[in-house]
């Protein structure tokens, strides 16, 4: 196969990528459309008419400010790709006369500020245009740039050594680099996903212990019926960049915490905490977050063993703009362009997501109040303007949990059971 041949192959797949996108978003954004004057019969008396409404035009703001960052992000890695721009970065770095770590380094420096500066523009207008114009947004210009200062020294702290680990690697363990690398990467990825807890996310947000109460009342007494145990239970000051609602486990193993956003807190009363936890609870005992973990790996492996494969052979850097291959371009190509080649997986991926919501709506089913789970769940769907009417056809492609209407309507059924 011939270089030019792999170029075709990528543009059939990117265009191809590009024309679903745009076809599904413009299902979505009719299909929300064509229902925004009436309230779904289901959420008629809980939901008003105005709420409905903001929530249809919240969504369809975002749908068409990302069809404008689609189109800006395709012509970005047209122009990283087949355009040149990492061949042109690779020129550079290499008329230096550096060896490879120092050109490694030099690389990533350009390549990482060219991609900070040109992604920076869609998170200053979704925070600050979108999220301000419905009410969402209440991060500052100083936490917004503090927050980038962080991630771009976690980057360095944390990315750098990744990287030239895993170019040691490359260049010492020949033919079998891969598997080590991937080896290598997984250990990292667990270590970091351990430490996450207790040392990366306070770097960004405050978390105090769950204050006494009817709410840690219930809480503690959900966690002593399912026999579940954590590291504790914390509220986080999500407020101070967003009124969004959530609550999440992180760490695993006995570093495991439970985490409730502030503003879920002040949303929702004592038995829809429990009923929502009771939800995230379903997916650690029906193993959700463990078969996850391993489809992460699974998935890691055959993406590095496809690099490994791919290494050395000219037609596929040349065929994606390289005239030649580095340890870091390898690296950095390949990480570009594969989500191209496994975008159509993504309705498969999302169907999984979907049925473990089931799984955990029903666990929390047994082990709360179903219907405690739907008012909290209406609570959210309000106050994260979230619109009942997305398209059939989208949801099924992308959305990792359930419609509102279904699944109100399978929590419905379990309460009647109940």
């Amino acid at each position: 196969m011939t270089a030019a041949i792999v170029t075709k192959i990528f543009l059939v797949f990117l265009f191809s990528k590009g024309i679903v996108e745009s076809w599904l978003d413009y299902k979505n954004k009719k299909y929300i459309l064509k229902n925004r004057s009436a309230v779904p019969a289901r959420f008629a008396d809980k939901i008003s008419l105005v709420e409905h409404q903001k929530a249809a035009d919240y969504s369809v703001t975002k749908i068409n400010v990302g069809n404008f960052f689609h189109l800006f992000n395709f012509a970005l890695l047209i122009f990283w790709t087949v355009g040149g721009g990492l061949n042109i970065i690779d020129l550079w770095v290499k008329s230096f006369g550096r060896g490879e770590y120092t050109s490694t380094l030099l690389f990533i420096v350009a390549f990482g500020t060219l991609s900070f500066l040109l992604g920076l523009p869609e998170s200053l207008y979704s925070t600050f245009v979108v999220e301000e114009k419905f009410g969402f947004n209440k991060t500052t210009a100083k936490t917004f740039i503090i927050d980038g200062l962080k991630g771009l020294l976690l980057g360095v702290v944390i990315g750098l050594p990744i990287i030239f680990g895993i170019i040691w690697i490359m260049n010492s363990l020949a033919g079998q680099w891969w598997l080590y690398a991937w080896a290598f990467l997984t250990i990292i990825q667990m270590i970091l996903l351990w430490a996450y807890p207790t040392l990366i996310a306070p770097l960004f947000n405050k978390f105090s212990e769950l204050e006494e109460g009817d709410v840690k009342e219930k809480v503690l007494g959900l966690l002593e019926r399912t026999g579940f145990t954590s590291k504790g239970l914390f509220v986080m000051n999500a407020s101070i960049r967003s009124s969004h609602g959530n609550a999440y486990f992180t760490g695993f193993g006995k570093n495991k915490r439970i985490v409730f956003f502030d503003t879920l807190i002040k949303t929702l009363d004592a038995d829809e905490v429990e009923a929502v936890l009771a939800h995230e609870l379903g997916h650690f005992k029906k193993k959700h977050v463990l078969k996850g973990l391993v489809k992460a790996i699974v998935f890691s492996f055959i993406g590095f063993y496809i690099l490994g494969k791919l290494d050395g052979w000219p037609p596929f850097y040349q065929g994606h703009g390289l005239a030649s291959a580095s340890n870091i371009t390898t690296l950095i190509l390949f990480s570009m362009v594969a989500g191209v080649y496994t975008f159509f997986m993504t309705p498969f991926s999302s169907y999984i997501s979907r049925k473990y919501e089931f799984e955990a709506d029903e666990f929390a089913g047994q082990n709360s109040q179903a219907a405690k789970l739907i008012t909290a769940l209406v609570k959210l769907y309000k106050d994260n303007a979230s619109t009942l009417t997305p398209d059939p056809v989208y949801s099924a492609f992308y959305h990792s949990h359930p419609p509102a209407n279904i699944r109100v309507q399978f929590l419905e059924k379990l309460s009647k059971e109940k």
